[in-house]
């Protein structure tokens, strides 16, 4: 045997190298693992969907087409048969004063809502990160208790607090030096009526808000807002540059889920004013309900429910909007 062939066979064979042509090792296919992942979500998404078409799929159907039919009493009890009118009932809708009055008390107390709240929130949940672990414990049991309160059974005891005869809101005013308030009707006008509603639904957000925000606190990293502070920036300031655009996300969304639940008050309005809401006191959902129910227009009724919705929709518009901005930052 030469050297040339001892050499030959010890030289142990290579392995060929994967190429980007035909050779080489094969990739491992991924592709059916991928398209059931794909669809685990969607399967488990279905029961829920199901039930929202169900729930939510004839009404709404059915609201779209009321409000472009003539419906009234005749219609209901079937003496006539529903009459296609077009846009006529969005024509006589638009062209009412009143409704743009409804439409713009509606947006004044949504926002005048919101505002308070987040605000009113957020500042409770700064406060909730400087107290002790058992103080914080109890807020969080009052707010939860807060939260969970029946609409009806909260609109009810708002209702007797400010009371003109017996309302304990009244009682406690007149004790401050030079305020006599027994006896005020604070539902004699239209702006104070509102305002005390107004409270009501922000006694009711604020937990809601506040649980979120404090949820979102913990997750802001210590670090950041202690170098600021080295730096020589005060509380504001690490608050506005460091603590803000952390928590911008869920402040989007809370906000967002404030207009949308504050521009459908109901059941505060109408409880307070023992189900029949006088002009200055009606909102959107109110006066929807009244067209409907209470001048037994339900064409009208189902038109303006629907333009509510549309409106809802363009506030949904800007969120979405602003998501997918924050996504793209980040």
């Amino acid at each position: 045997m030469s050297a040339a062939d001892t050499t030959t066979a010890k030289t142990p064979p290579t392995r060929p190298a994967p190429s980007s042509g035909g050779g080489g090792v094969p990739p491992v296919k991924t592709r059916d693992k991928k398209s059931g992942s794909a669809a685990t979500p969607w399967a488990l998404l279905a029961p829920c969907l199901l039930i929202l078409v169900l729930v939510l799929g004839y009404p709404l159907v059915r609201l779209v087409t009321l409000s472009f039919q003539k419906f009234g009493q005749a219609q209901l009890w079937g003496f006539q048969d529903a009459e296609s009118v077009g846009f006529d009932n969005f024509s006589a809708i638009l062209g009412d004063s009143q409704f743009w009055q409804v439409v713009a008390r509606t947006i004044v107390f949504a926002a005048g809502a919101v505002i308070f709240t987040m605000v009113i929130g957020m500042l409770i949940a700064l406060l909730l990160q400087k107290v002790s672990g058992w103080v914080k414990m109890l807020i969080n049991i009052a707010l939860v208790a807060t939260w969970g309160m029946p609409i009806i059974v909260a609109t009810t005891v708002f209702k007797w607090l400010f009371d003109s005869d017996y309302g304990v809101f009244n009682a406690l005013l007149s004790k401050l030096p030079g305020v006599e308030m027994v006896g005020h009707n604070w539902f004699a006008s239209g702006p104070q009526g509102l305002a005390v509603i107004m409270l009501l639904v922000i006694w009711g957000a604020v937990p809601f808000v506040v649980i979120t925000l404090s949820a979102g606190l913990t997750q802001v990293p210590k670090e950041l807002e202690e170098a600021a502070r080295l730096d020589g920036s005060g509380a504001w300031k690490v608050f506005r540059y460091v603590t803000l655009p952390i928590l911008k996300p869920i402040i989007v969304m809370l906000a967002t889920l404030s207009v949308i639940w504050d521009m459908g008050v109901f059941p505060q309005v109408f409880v307070m004013r023992n189900g029949h809401p006088e002009d200055e006191f009606q909102l959107l959902t109110t006066y929807s309900y009244d067209r409907a129910f209470q001048v037994n227009d339900y064409s009208q009724g189902s038109a303006i429910a629907l333009l509510t919705v549309l409106l809802l929709l363009g506030v949904v518009a800007v969120y979405m909007r602003q998501m997918l901005k924050i996504g793209e930052v980040e």
